[in-house]
């Protein structure tokens, strides 16, 4: 190493020019000279090498600096070396500290009654609504301009705001908390930007920058609508009460619903022009492989209720609801605390966290109502209604505490509402929308909602009542048209409906664009003459509500055959075919000995689907339950049919005998559901004047012989004889349903 050493210094005293090589050497033994210190420290060589950091070296370092930070980074994020979650958790926990501190303080500048103090609130404070909130560095400036201008102007003033909210105060800590929220807010959307890019989209909705006070006022600025949030799907059926499913009733039978159309035979209308024929798109086969979820999930009229379309969702003005009142504000951080736990799907732990805040404040509106809240997601996700009831209780739990903030009131009930429709609680429901009306008469969508209300109980008459109340006050309100529409054409009112329909739906107001909406609108002008019914039925099938102009059927189940009419092969129940046909005068005779007027066992049609004559039935079977009292009218036709589950076990069917005199005509219709298809074995039938047309194919019943289609296409019936015919109905379950589904399909 010394003689290295000694060659360097050699080096450098040549290049020097000290000239003598002893010297040199003897230069090298002790110390350099001040020249060759020189060189040495500005790293001069005379190969060209250097032997300190030049500017180009700096350069290098710096680049390779540079380039290991890169990877360095890159390495976190591939690797998952930080936990951005916990993270994220730290700093909300750091702005909740921060919160707490400045709380008594800052709570009187809260102008927009959010629960905190944000840039909203110092726009307001400083220079309104329009203007641009300049930062104020003393106490002096806030103070000049809050006596200079007023504290909210007029027309952003809140009719209930509370003078204490808008008093004005010391603004120093207003700087502190600008300056802190600034950089956590910063920190924020870089973390929940890296969040984005890693996480599944569940959590990025989860974040903790979301706050909750965000998610209720989506809840506002929607229009709440029961059988909308909750579509009646198979695997959610198991949610509901086994009291056979009340809720089905609002979807089956009272509201929107066809008039229960199994009551009928056939329908009629102008047949539609010769260039709208039965399509491959409505007599298709759809060869669908259904996951084990989705084939058990009927799609429900509701479904497409909600609309995309950005000029209807412009038309539901949002609004930032109030939810804390002045106590809950003071312990608002340990209520996000709770709520960030729910947002993130935690939800026994949330309910934990509601729960003691609820035993450690128990007048605190805002942590029962996140309790409420916890426990009907709880339900959702254990699929219990056992927790549900318990949700409701606690809805109401919140609407009876004293100081609940208008729009908290308003939320529980609307929820608590709702949640007691979904089990089938209707006149609970009713009476909760009752309450709510009065609390809040001045809002129309309540009293729409109380309509529904009557009209999920079967009390036209009283939701027709509230629909003209509506009216009389916001006479454009889609909503409470269509509805007033629906009742009218109920009560047979036929050309008087037509306007309210056809004005609701075109409105476009939220729960007007629903499918048993044009079903009726269409259904009313085919019997008034109006060859504009196909015109709606078009566009229902445009937006979804039908599979066709032609099958317009509401409660369906996606990717099954669909065809006007059928072979017995093709169902695969050749065997219940050749019973019928072998056995028809057995089945002919009892139908004829229950005829007689004195066993008064047939029944007319009621459901207003005749334009004319006389039309009775008799029924044995219904909705996959047989009639006892009826079979001992035809005991043996229902012994034979016990041998074919097909149709005995159809809950969204009947078997029935079915009477027609001359003179009858049936109005075109359509059946409720594309899961059953329809036989009607001819019994006794005049030669000539009696015909059935399904989509735009006439046939005619022979005695002894079996027709099949499916009444979900739209039928119609003649009876111009000169004589009664009789036929008996058979429904059974379409061919391409699963057992499962068989088994789970709601009964209509």
């Amino acid at each position: 190493m010394a003689q290295r050493k000694n060659a360097k210094g050699s080096g450098n005293s040549s290049s020097s020019g000290s000239g003598s090589s002893s010297t040199s050497a003897g230069s090298s033994g002790g110390s350099s000279s001040p020249g060759a210190r020189r060189e040495t420290k500005h790293g001069g060589h005379k190969n060209g090498r250097k032997g300190g950091p030049s500017g180009t070296s700096f350069f290098t370092w710096f680049m390779v600096i540079a380039l290991l930070g890169v990877w360095t980074s890159v390495a976190v994020v591939w690797f998952d070396l930080v936990d951005y979650e916990e993270v994220l958790a730290k700093a909300k926990d750091f702005r909740y500290n921060l919160s707490e501190v400045l709380q008594g303080k800052l709570g009187i500048y809260d102008a927009d009654g959010d629960g905190d103090f944000d840039v909203d609130d110092a726009k307001v404070l400083l220079e309104g609504p329009s203007g641009v909130a300049k930062r104020k560095t003393k106490a002096k400036g806030l103070k000049e301009r809050s006596t200079s201008e007023p504290a909210v102007p007029p027309e952003e003033a809140e009719p209930h705001a509370e003078p204490e909210e808008q008093a004005p105060v010391e603004a120093e800590p207003q700087n502190i908390e600008d300056e802190a929220k600034e950089q956590i807010q910063s920190l924020l959307h870089e973390m929940v930007h890296a969040e984005h890019e890693t996480e599944h989209s569940y959590h990025v909705e989860e974040t903790v920058s979301q706050d909750y006070n965000q998610d209720m006022e989506e809840m506002m600025s929607e229009q709440e609508n029961p059988d909308a949030s909750e579509p009646v799907g198979e695997d959610e059926r198991l949610h509901h009460d086994t009291d056979d499913v009340t809720y089905q009733v609002y979807e089956e039978q009272v509201v929107y619903e066809p008039p229960e159309n199994e009551r009928i035979e056939v329908t009629e209308v102008t047949v539609p022009p010769e260039d709208n024929p039965v399509e491959a798109t409505q007599v298709i086969v759809e060869e669908v492989s259904i996951s084990p979820v989705e084939e058990q999930q009927e799609v429900p009229p509701g479904t497409n209720r909600t609309t995309e379309d950005p000029e209807q969702k412009a038309k539901v003005k949002k609004k930032k609801p109030k939810l804390l009142n002045k106590f809950d504000k003071t312990i608002k951080a340990e209520l996000d605390a709770a709520e960030k736990l729910r947002k993130r799907g935690k939800i026994e732990e949330a309910v934990n966290a509601f729960k003691e805040l609820v035993r450690k404040y128990p007048q605190s509106p805002r942590a029962r109502y996140g309790k409420a809240q916890c426990e009907d997601d709880l339900a959702e996700k254990r699929r219990s209604n056992e927790v549900l009831r318990g949700a409701i209780e606690t809805y109401q739990e919140v609407a009876s505490l004293p100081d609940v903030p208008a729009d908290l009131l308003k939320l529980s009930l609307k929820r608590r509402s709702d949640r007691q429709q979904f089990l089938g609680h209707m006149r609970g429901s009713l009476l909760t929308l009752q309450r709510l009306v009065q609390l809040f008469p001045n809002d129309t969508s309540l009293k729409n909602d109380l309509g529904v209300g009557y009209l999920l109980i079967g009390d036209n008459d009283n939701a027709k009542k509230v629909y003209e109340e509506v009216l009389s006050v916001t006479p454009n309100d889609g909503f409470a048209k269509v509805h007033y529409g629906f009742i009218l054409k109920a009560q047979n009112k036929i050309a008087e409906s037509i306007p309210y329909l056809k004005e609701g739906i075109e409105s476009g107001d939220p729960g007007t664009d629903d499918g048993r909406f044009y079903f009726h609108l269409g259904d009313a002008m085919q019997r008034v003459g109006n060859k504009e019914a196909y015109k709606w039925y078009e566009l229902g099938h445009k937006r979804g509500h039908f599979a066709s102009v032609w099958q317009r059927s509401l409660y369906n189940v996606n990717g099954l055959k669909a065809q006007p009419w059928w072979t017995p092969k093709e169902t695969g129940y050749t065997e219940l075919v050749k019973s019928l046909e072998r056995n028809w005068k057995l089945i002919r005779d009892e139908g004829l000995a229950v005829m007689d007027k004195a066993k008064g066992l047939f029944l007319p049609e009621d459901e207003n689907l005749r334009e004319k004559g006389d039309w009775s039935q008799f029924t044995l079977w219904q909705q996959g339950r047989r009639n006892e009292n009826a079979c001992k009218g035809a005991p043996k036709t229902c012994t034979l049919l016990e041998k074919f589950p097909e149709t005995t076990g159809c809950r969204r069917g009947q078997i029935k005998y079915s009477i027609m005199h001359p003179g009858t005509h049936v109005w075109p219709h359509t059946g409720p559901t594309n899961c059953r298809l329809r036989m009607h074995l001819g019994l006794v039938i005049p030669k000539e004047g009696c015909k059935i047309r399904c989509a735009n194919e006439t046939k005619t019943w022979e005695e002894g012989k079996v027709l099949i289609f499916d009444d979900s296409f739209e039928h119609e019936v003649w009876q111009d004889a000169s004589s009664f015919r009789l036929i008996f109905i058979v429904d059974v379950w379409h061919p391409e349903l699963t057992p499962q589904q068989r088994r789970s399909l709601p009964a209509i």
